[in-house]
């Protein structure tokens, strides 16, 4: 009878498509995974299995090097360890699917995509399986869930990791409003940097950033941030905050962009030279002091992380020309701290020029 039982219970498993282990299967409820005995009554084996990550973000910058810690632990302990599976993938966000970071079955490792060669499990102590994380790029930032299963259950646990940074707006050359998503998210590629994801404008809001017109951003949404209220910016009647055009066709609408550059590993310097320069000028200047003309990002990032503060405009990869104001004063400006731009000049007028020089 126990025979049979067993054979009509592996037949179900295959027809429902759940996977079959020790003489149970597997069902996925909202909750996760629960191991079922067949009569739709949870097994209990007395032994919880919990997975422990940091509620803080994690902090850091780009090239560097982080460890995202997830440690586990069974209540009660048990007497002798239990081999386990260990998954570490970045969740789905704003409508990107899944990435597979790293898979680990005892001293076997795989890793997964751009991940390959930049990830490694971290043991340091028992029933830890932190992941190390080395040479951080812009596309690191995120929610990283830490999965342990031991055969029986499965718990996750979620970090999430940020890259210091800085939020800036982005305008074509063509003008205000001319790119749909695809060429807000090449634009930001071109200026070192990325589409910023709606938690990065928020924190620059927060820090104070306000800009009237309305940009992509990483989920294809439209939207601004307002610090001081005012008629042609929604109107003095709303408070301040992060005005939202709700999403928008990624095709067919077109914007601007706010662009989100992360901290820089070498040097954005204004170069001292005898005379103004045209664009092509520039270009060829810095490349004769060993370096390249600075993008609108590194110029950013520049200005926001090493204090570059310079009251004479000079060129941008982009064509655009802009200068950096940390201690603004007469003659540079507005009173505020900030990038402050030209536009896109004819390519023919005379102005300085930012290079950047990699470490």
């Amino acid at each position: 009878m126990g025979l049979l039982f067993l054979v009509l219970l592996l037949s179900l498993s295959c027809v429902l498509g759940l996977p079959f282990y020790n003489g149970f299967y597997y069902s996925h409820g909202p909750h996760g995974r629960t191991l079922s005995d067949g009569y739709g009554e949870g097994l209990f084996s007395g032994v919880k299995l919990v997975v422990e990550t940091t509620e803080e973000s994690l902090f850091s910058h780009r090239g560097a090097t982080v460890t995202l810690p997830c440690h586990y632990h069974y209540e009660p302990a048990l007497a002798s360890p239990r081999h386990v599976r260990v998954k570490w993938w970045r969740s789905s966000e704003n409508g990107s699917p899944e990435q597979d970071v790293l898979v680990a079955i005892g001293p076997r490792h795989r890793s997964f995509g751009d991940y390959q060669g930049r990830v490694q499990l971290r043991q340091d102590t028992q029933q830890e399986v932190s992941l190390e994380l080395r040479d951080l790029r812009l596309e690191d930032s995120g929610r990283y869930r830490c999965e342990v299963t031991d055969g029986l259950e499965d718990q996750s646990g979620l970090v999430e990791l940020e890259l210091r940074g800085v939020v800036f707006p982005y305008q074509s050359s063509k003008g205000r409003y001319q790119l749909n998503f695809h060429e807000a998210q090449q634009a930001c590629r071109e200026q070192d940097a990325v589409v910023a994801s709606f938690e990065q404008l928020f924190r620059a809001w927060e820090e104070g950033l306000d800009w009237c017109n309305a940009g992509w951003l990483q989920d294809a949404s439209v939207q601004y941030p307002i610090a001081l209220p005012r008629q042609p910016c929604g109107g003095l009647g709303l408070a301040p905050g992060v005005r939202s055009y709700g999403q928008r066709h990624r095709r067919l609408h077109r914007y601007d962009v706010f662009c989100f550059a992360a901290a820089l590993k070498g040097w954005v310097y204004y170069l001292e030279h005898p005379e103004k320069l045209t664009l092509q000028e520039a270009r060829e200047a810095c490349l004769e002091d060993g370096t390249q003309i600075a993008t609108v990002g590194q110029l950013f990032a520049a200005w926001k992380f090493r204090g570059l503060d310079r009251c004479d405009a000079g060129w941008l990869a982009d064509g655009s020309a802009r200068y950096p104001i940390v201690h603004p004063r007469p003659n540079c400006g507005p009173p505020e701290p900030g990038v402050r731009t030209f536009g896109f000049p004819d390519p023919h007028a005379r102005y300085g020029v930012y290079c950047y020089r990699q470490h």
